[in-house]
């Protein structure tokens, strides 16, 4: 028989854990609109297109544009190589009664993180009239970041509603 060690929920260190346990917390990640299916349909057809192109240049005795057609499908595979690696950024946002924290994660990995009292900190947004929000940016304390920099229009429009939402709450309860 194993013995337990159980431990009353009413406790002062079991309120602790809920002023830090987050009220809210969100994965920011970029939008790629061409997933990995769509890659490989893109490169075929773009392989298909270039192995027709120097054939009709081999028959006509034009050998030399081949190369030009290998280092075309190079710079094309090297782009969305590119575009893929920078879809690996992504930001935390976590909220709790007594902290606010941010971790950006680069591309390479490289993690980041800011941290601000969620009493003392300030969500600024800045609109444009055609293009709704162009920026976000948390401050406090004499420090700031941008915050969700890579999201399309309305994923900007939707985290700013909800983040604004619970700052508020928040700082109310």
């Amino acid at each position: 028989m194993r013995e337990s060690n159980a431990v009353a929920d009413d406790g002062p260190d079991n309120k602790a854990r809920d002023n830090e346990a987050p009220v809210f917390e969100a994965l920011l990640t970029p939008h790629r609109s061409l997933g990995r299916n769509g890659f490989v349909a893109l490169m075929c057809m773009a392989t298909a297109a270039a192995v027709a192109h120097a054939v009709v240049f081999a028959a006509a005795g034009a050998w030399p544009v081949l190369v030009f057609f290998v280092v075309e499908l190079l710079l094309l595979v090297g782009a969305f190589w590119l575009n893929y690696r920078s879809a690996r950024a992504r930001e935390i946002v976590s909220v709790s009664r007594t902290d606010l924290s941010i971790s950006k994660v680069a591309p390479n990995g490289r993690t980041r993180n800011y941290r601000f009292n969620p009493f003392w900190a300030r969500f600024q947004v800045s609109r444009h009239d055609e293009a709704g929000i162009t920026g976000m940016r948390i401050t406090g304390e004499g420090r700031s970041t941008d915050v969700g920099s890579f999201l399309n229009p309305d994923d900007r429009e939707s985290f700013a509603k909800a983040f604004s939402g619970v700052l508020a709450t928040v700082r109310r309860t």
